[in-house]
């Protein structure tokens, strides 16, 4: 990692690991051990929000220049030159999260059962930063992660279908971030640091159905952006044919504050609208949501929902 990186993120509270991993505590976990409310995924997916480590073996290597995306951007890397052993990572990465949720243990609102529980995470989203795909072991650090029992989450761009194909294990549910309905708007919204960005997520949503694990289609949904156009969605939709669609609304945070404006931030009422027009589009259903996230569950089979059924 660029070595004039490294201050920002740690000011930003990063708990920097290795070469060109980091971990950092999501609100969510902090909201579950100070006032009970769980992150939308505990209430659709069944996952412990105080338990999940959010981490990124590639924080700040990433395929794109997302104007939504709420990290710092500065530097970016397009290579990790060199790639550290996955067990290190997922081991310094848990100490890592240990150490930021120390100041937890001495307030009054934490539990101390549920503050110890979060010394134990069960749960890992690879999502926190850049584009994980980019670290080549990808699937050995997966796999350590269940040899410890621990459920992992992928969240992508996409742009390396390669990556996702080759990728052994699995992790237990993949995202695919789907930003825009065409190549126009996608070029200016998500701005591809490589060629052909469009058609390599074309390709990763195409793979999709081929991959025996449980998928998911995430919109972020930018207001004056990417809202409307349901239709050139909804094929997009079909290709990857996934288990789960979520339409979230985009939120005027971090470093997106300098590229963008409080009105793209879309109203929960726009992301129900948007939800609905899917549904009228692709025969999915609208199984749950979380206002406090803007976010919309849409799929075929409300059982399907919590982890361990398929």
């Amino acid at each position: 990692m660029d070595e004039k990186i490294k201050p920002i993120l740690e000011k930003q509270h990063y708990h920097l690991v290795g070469e060109h991993s980091g971990v950092k505590l999501c609100h969510w976990l902090g909201e579950k051990l100070l006032r009970g409310r769980p992150c939308y995924k505990e209430a659709f997916y069944g996952i412990e929000s105080h338990r999940c480590l959010q981490m990124s073996p590639a924080v700040n290597n990433c395929t794109q220049s997302c104007l939504f995306c709420w990290r710092y951007q500065g530097l970016g890397e397009m290579e990790i030159e060199k790639e550290d052993d996955p067990e290190f990572i997922l081991q310094e990465a848990i100490e890592g999260q240990k150490k930021l949720i120390t100041g937890y243990k001495g307030d009054d609102r934490c539990k101390p059962e549920m503050w110890k529980e979060a010394q134990e995470p069960n749960m890992v989203a690879i999502s926190l930063s850049g584009e994980p795909t980019m670290y080549d072991n990808l699937g050995g650090f997966i796999e350590a992660c269940h040899k410890r029992g621990m459920t992992t989450f992928l969240v992508t761009n996409g742009t390396l279908p390669e990556a996702l194909e080759n990728l052994d294990p699995l992790p237990r549910q993949l995202y695919v971030t789907v930003a825009a309905p065409n190549e126009d708007v996608y070029n200016k919204l998500c701005v591809p640091l490589l060629k052909d960005g469009w058609q390599n997520l074309n390709r990763t949503l195409e793979l999709l159905p081929s991959l025996d694990t449980r998928t998911v289609i995430r919109h972020t949904l930018v207001d004056g952006w990417n809202l409307g156009w349901e239709r050139e969605y909804a094929k997009l939709i079909e290709k990857a044919n996934p288990l789960f669609i979520e339409p979230k609304g985009y939120v005027f945070v971090g470093y997106s504050r300098e590229r963008m404006h409080n009105s793209n931030m879309p109203s929960q009422e726009k992301v129900q609208r948007f939800a609905r027009s899917i549904c009228e589009e692709t025969g999915y259903e609208i199984l749950a949501e979380q206002k406090a996230s803007r976010v919309v569950l849409l799929g075929n089979d409300r059982m399907k929902m919590k982890l361990g059924e398929r």
